[in-house]
């Protein structure tokens, strides 16, 4: 049976959510949900509680780099505690095997980073070079291959198979372990594309060109594909990760039926913890379905630890790297794998519970009108403003909260200008998932750079905008041909998110 030839409200269904103990929602409850999260028309006055985007989890906006950095405000103190563990061990520097220090070793033997905050800085967006001598830790490339059969996902439809590269695996690692070649020295070179807006402003778009320069293994495969990724910010995971299922599918449009021009697709992936399909939540291509997951395929991929979702203590090692695959690795202890079932969830409670910061300004004018703008030009078209949490039972911090992510969860073309042309599950080469835009307005303080987009391309919001292309071109032309009064309206409302 192809999942997605079926009506949408039985695709709903059969969409499980397995990471989630749900309680069914009231007639009632619905009615509300529906009233409260139906966009606004009134842009005369801040809408209730948006003040509040990650709902009772919000926290207050903090002034300093530490704004992303804090525990939901609504757990308890002894999950405090808890939050807190997990980020000793988000922070915590890996050390190559055979070690003394068992509890912290095994990193690579390729690896991007030595520990999560080193990409995750402050728990924000990762930065591109700023030069050629500046570090790409929070950048990477992954990688892969047309082709492959796998009978868990024949049955999905649109599903593009691929395999990873012979020698590199599904992403270049530029760091190795003493007496081991790194895979790549990432090399970037941007090309300026001027821009016209209205009234004559000239705004410079910087195009990259991405190489995966000194490869440590030979020639990668003929038809490989690559795609830069960039660390992205960690707020509001757990949230995202409870909304539910049904009411991300009731937003996709895969057909385009009402002739708006956007027609979001659902990324439905395999999931390991639960050895079935599942909605892709978390990712540039949305790929992964759960926190949990997510952090796993981190681990391996980013610094080489293996844990029980993903067991290869040699990370990202292939066979044609036979010295990293018989290198000695942290496994193999009372842990099993480097990091263990215990290790896994402190690191995803950690995850799934560092708190989206209150809005700014949400009554100042500017940012009103702003905000009309956003919502008038069509942007919430694919950057749903809010929706309410599942009911969970035992109650968590995320259960049953009225967010806004600004975000539908959901696959869109945006155009050649962006396109990797490297698939992910469902997900097409010009396809990405609707990043979430709370906190965007906190990413220089944060990180110290205000770079956006999957790969950081863009240096402010303005550019970020008209990278927009495919199916958000005509809010994009709508933007350049606003007044510039208009448009720093609209960069005030997306600076207060």
């Amino acid at each position: 049976m192809a999942l997605i030839c079926l009506p949408i409200e039985v695709y709903a269904d059969v969409l499980d959510e397995p990471h989630l103990n749900i309680v069914p929602r009231t007639a009632a409850e619905q009615a509300r949900i529906d009233a409260v999260t139906t966009p606004t028309t009134d842009f005369t006055a801040p809408s209730a509680f948006e003040e509040n985007p990650g709902g009772a989890a919000t926290v207050r906006a903090r002034s300093d780099a530490n704004a992303f950095s804090q525990p939901s405000g609504n757990i308890s103190f002894e999950d405090e505690l808890t939050f807190k563990v997990g980020n000793g061990f988000f922070r915590k520097l890996w050390v190559s095997s055979p070690s003394s220090t068992l509890a912290s070793d095994g990193l690579g033997p390729l690896y991007n980073a030595r520990s999560c905050q080193r990409c995750h800085i402050k728990d924000g967006r990762g930065h591109t070079p700023a030069n050629a001598e500046d570090s790409a830790v929070s950048l990477f490339l992954r990688v892969s291959i047309p082709g492959g059969f796998d009978a868990k996902t024949a049955d999905i439809d649109d599903y593009i198979a691929t395999l990873p590269d012979p020698t590199y695996g599904r992403q270049l690692q530029d760091f190795a372990v003493q007496g081991h070649p790194a895979e790549y020295r990432l090399d970037v070179t941007y090309t300026e594309q001027p821009t016209t807006m209205a009234g004559g402003e000239i705004v410079s778009l910087r195009a990259p060109t991405y190489t995966a320069a000194d490869l440590g293994y030979g020639p990668m495969h003929p038809d490989a594909m690559i795609s830069p990724r960039v660390a992205p910010q960690m707020i509001g995971l757990g949230l995202l990760e409870a909304i539910p299922a049904a009411d991300i599918l009731a937003n996709a449009d895969p057909e385009d039926a009402d002739r708006d021009g956007i027609s979001g697709r659902a990324n439905i992936v395999w999931s390991l913890e639960f050895d079935q399909p599942m909605l892709g939540r978390f990712g540039l291509k949305a790929g992964t379905p759960t926190v949990r997951h997510q952090s796993a395929a981190a681990f391996s991929g980013d610094i080489g630890i293996s844990s029980p979702l993903f067991p290869n203590g040699a990370g990202e090692c292939t066979p044609a790297q036979q010295d990293c695959l018989t290198a000695p690795h942290g496994d193999g202890d009372v842990r099993v794998t480097e990091v263990d079932a215990i290790g896994m969830d402190l690191i995803t409670f950690y995850s799934s519970n560092l708190g989206v910061p209150a809005r700014r300004d949400v009554g100042d004018p500017q940012v009103l009108r702003g905000k009309e703008l956003f919502y008038q030009t069509g942007c919430i078209s694919c950057h749903t403003p809010s929706f309410v949490t599942h009911r969970q039972e035992p109650e968590t911090a995320q259960s049953f909260q009225l967010i806004w992510p600004y975000s539908d969860m959901l696959l869109h073309d945006m155009g050649e200008g962006l396109a990797d042309q490297r698939p992910e599950a469902r997900a097409t080469g010009t396809e990405w998932r609707t990043p979430p835009l709370w906190g965007i307005g906190l990413t220089e303080q944060v990180g110290g750079h205000s770079n956006f987009l999957h790969d950081g391309r863009a240096r402010n919001l303005t550019e970020a905008i008209l990278w927009h292309g495919g199916e958000a071109q005509a809010m994009r032309d709508t933007v350049i041909e606003m007044s510039k009064h208009d448009r720093d309206d609209l960069i005030a409302f997306l600076e207060s998110l």
